[in-house]
């Protein structure tokens, strides 16, 4: 009785099932068929042909970063390469036109385009903000992101389908509905295993709260979501034709949560090295006071505190010594939360008691930030497991001897020997900063002088020509 009750209700639920796959897969296929026909009724070039449209989704291609600067520079290189390539841009960036963002590009990375750019502007980018899920934050962002990219499917079908800005759920929307070639630049993975580590050895962090790692069942069930979460980013992921990853690190955690090896290479973002190199390297002079430079955003991935922290115990030990110390933090506040982090700042600067030897430089404009690297004698980086450091690159370039965090990017791919000569120097904590520092201000300016042309020659692996290069070999694959 039992078993004829379980089947008469257990046949009709798969029956029903199996019904509703059946009837999404049809609707899904009429989608499909609806996209591509809309795509046919396109209207064709001067020369009766169609052009190829190559579309990149960057929906923040205003922001001024170091990941638009990617995206104008592949823009760049597929005009050059490519004939009949017409560029597209998904953006939410309506508070502009389309000549005006082009403009804010040549303007901020000097990086003009050889033919115009279409830009197809999206209306619903508020379901990517972070601000709009300040629970389950990545998720929320993930599934707003497909209905953002549905919205830009529907008001143009491209050919080639780029996502530039790390939004890997909309990949199977344009590949299987939109019928496209797609690939995708990688500059951070949304979820590494790392933030699993983290959360599994319940390490309080600016993005794991204390009142989580103190509860087991909460850290249990944020393991649990981050582990769903993973297993989801994996599966959009692997749908990608050509995956560029822009470090050794992000190549590592992509590897392992996408599985997509023979499709993925990196190619390290182009970094304006130019710009920096026409400030001369020499022995320092004798001076009666050395800077140390931190360039990067005010946000709290920086740890900027460690910097302070840090230096304040390298004053510490260093009572009498001549010359003098300053550390000068130079970076930018996008809004009031990071015009508090800076007063924070501040105030910790007064409780170590080393406030008049810390400078704060927010938003300053590009020569005076040059004149300050031009001037350090240390270039100071200290974000755990940053993704790859275009700030150290810069630094590295404009002659300071830089100290980074031994971890993602820089540990990897930056600050690495270059034909067997040191370029740099690596640190992890408040004690081996402050060691590092010391022992680099220890060393003869000649020595120093050394180690700076070193770090200075092995840049030239980040400009822009070899972005171009790179760029080029991972993406032909879209336009065979």
């Amino acid at each position: 009785a039992r078993f004829r009750l379980l089947c008469s209700l257990l046949l009709p639920a798969l029956f029903l099932s199996g019904i509703l796959c059946v009837c999404l897969v049809v609707l899904l296929w009429g989608v499909r068929l609806w996209i591509q026909r809309k795509k046919q009724l396109s209207s064709a070039g001067r020369d009766g042909k169609r052009p190829l449209l190559v579309a990149f989704f960057h929906p923040y291609c205003n922001a001024g970063g170091g990941g638009e600067r990617v995206l104008w520079c592949a823009i760049r290189t597929l005009q050059k390469k490519y004939r009949n390539v017409t560029c597209v841009v998904y953006t939410g960036d309506r508070d502009a036109t389309g000549e005006e963002i082009v403009e804010g590009a040549f303007r901020r990375f000097n990086i003009k385009l050889i033919h115009p750019v279409k830009f197809v502007f999206l209306e619903k980018r508020f379901l990517v903000e972070a601000s709009l899920y300040p629970h389950f934050t990545l998720l929320g962002q993930s599934l707003g992101s497909v209905f953002l990219g549905w919205e830009a499917l529907l008001k143009c079908v491209p050919d080639v389908y780029i996502d530039s800005m790390g939004y890997a759920f909309t990949i199977p929307l344009f590949k299987y509905l939109g019928g496209c070639r797609v690939g995708c630049y990688i500059h951070y993975p949304t979820i590494s295993t790392d933030m699993l580590s983290v959360v599994r050895n319940q390490d309080t962090r600016f993005n794991n709260a204390a009142f989580i790692t103190s509860s087991p069942l909460f850290s249990k069930f944020k393991l649990f979501y981050y582990y769903f979460f993973a297993f989801m980013y994996g599966l959009v992921g692997s749908c990608s034709d050509v995956v560029m990853v822009n470090s050794s690190w992000t190549l590592n955690h992509i590897l392992s949560l996408w599985r997509a090896g023979a499709c993925t290479s990196v190619v390290y973002p182009p970094c304006d090295v130019q710009a920096f190199l026409d400030i001369p390297l020499e022995v320092e002079k004798s001076t009666s006071e050395y800077s140390i430079v931190s360039v990067s955003q005010f946000r709290p991935e920086k740890d900027h505190p460690l910097q302070i922290r840090a230096f304040a115990k390298l004053l510490k030990e260093r009572v009498g010594q001549q010359p003098s110390l300053k550390l000068i933090l130079i970076g930018g506040c996008r809004n009031q939360q990071d015009e508090e982090r800076v007063n924070n700042l501040r105030r910790l600067s007064e409780e170590l008691g080393v406030s008049d030897d810390v400078v704060f430089r927010i938003n300053i404009p590009f020569e005076e930030l040059k004149r300050h690297l031009a001037e350090a004698t240390i270039g100071l980086h200290t974000m755990w497991n940053e993704h790859f450091g275009i700030g150290v690159v810069e630094c590295m370039a404009a002659g300071t001897v830089i100290l980074a965090h031994n971890s993602g990017g820089p540990k990897l791919d930056i600050v690495v020997p270059h034909e067997g000569h040191v370029t740099g120097f690596l640190a992890e904590d408040e004690d081996s900063y402050a060691e590092t520092m010391a022992y680099i201000f220890s060393l003869s300016p000649e020595k120093r002088l050394e180690i700076r042309e070193h770090a200075r020659h092995s840049v030239h692996r980040f400009s822009d020509q070899h972005f171009e290069d790179t760029f080029l070999l991972s993406v032909e694959p879209l336009f065979k």
